[in-house]
């Protein structure tokens, strides 16, 4: 394996040279489909069944305060349809507290194996408790029972959630309801970001924005290149 990294002192750490990107196709506004959610499934569906990517539905997810400062964290995303990206998690956490502070977010997709990433911007709104209980259902046991046993960002003890696993298991059995504090938020995309991996920093990049006159419903969209 090359070596990625160099120690000249125990105080650095500097990164080497990096792999060229190499993809065969061309990716530009006249290749794109007009909506970025169809180009979306079919970037996703290729990235699935490429075999390459061992996680497609991984993605990072920025948030914001009031104030503006920034965090991030990996969710997993869980369906596209056709107002956006949803996944889910504890309403309680801070990921939910800052996006009911300030609906707005960012999401990442990055498939490395295949040269590809989507960005995401856009505004945010929870789902559905219909929607959420569908999924919520769908999930094993073990994670249904999970969600009622981890108060999600909060501070705990080393065995705390042994000790209140086991009293939700002994609770609900095999019958776990939807949590009142679980469930979907989606992001609904104003621009959505392209990229292609290509020699020489000579990347694809296209942009979608949302045309502002266009309804969430029914948007238009404006698609540019974007220089490297």
């Amino acid at each position: 394996m090359d070596k990625i990294i160099s120690e000249p002192n125990p105080d650095e750490l500097k990164v080497l040279a990096h792999q060229q990107y190499q993809t065969s196709d061309t990716l530009s506004p006249s290749t794109v489909l007009p909506s970025p959610l169809d180009q979306f499934h079919v970037w996703f569906k290729a990235a699935v069944e490429s075999g390459k990517v061992h996680e497609p539905e991984a993605m990072s997810l920025s948030t914001a305060t009031p104030s503006g400062i920034p965090s991030a964290r990996i969710v997993l995303f869980k369906q596209l349809d056709s107002r956006g990206f949803v996944f889910f998690t504890n309403y309680t956490s801070r990921k939910s507290k800052e996006l009911e502070a300030n609906p707005n977010a960012a999401l990442v997709f990055y498939w490395r194996e295949i040269h590809r990433s989507v960005r995401v911007v856009g505004k945010v709104e929870k789902v559905s408790r219909e929607e959420s209980e569908e999924y919520f259902k769908s999930r094993p046991i073990g994670s249904q029972l999970g969600a009622w046993a981890s108060k999600q960002s909060t501070i705990i003890g080393e065995d705390v959630l042994t000790e209140r696993l086991k009293n939700v298991e002994e609770k609900f059995g095999d019958n776990v309801p939807l949590p009142d504090f679980w469930g979907g938020w989606r992001v609904v995309p104003n621009e959505v970001e392209f990229w292609s991996g290509k020699p020489s920093r000579l990347h694809d990049r296209v942009r979608y924005l949302r045309n502002e006159e266009s309804s969430v419903e029914n948007p238009s969209w404006t698609i540019e290149r974007l220089s490297p």
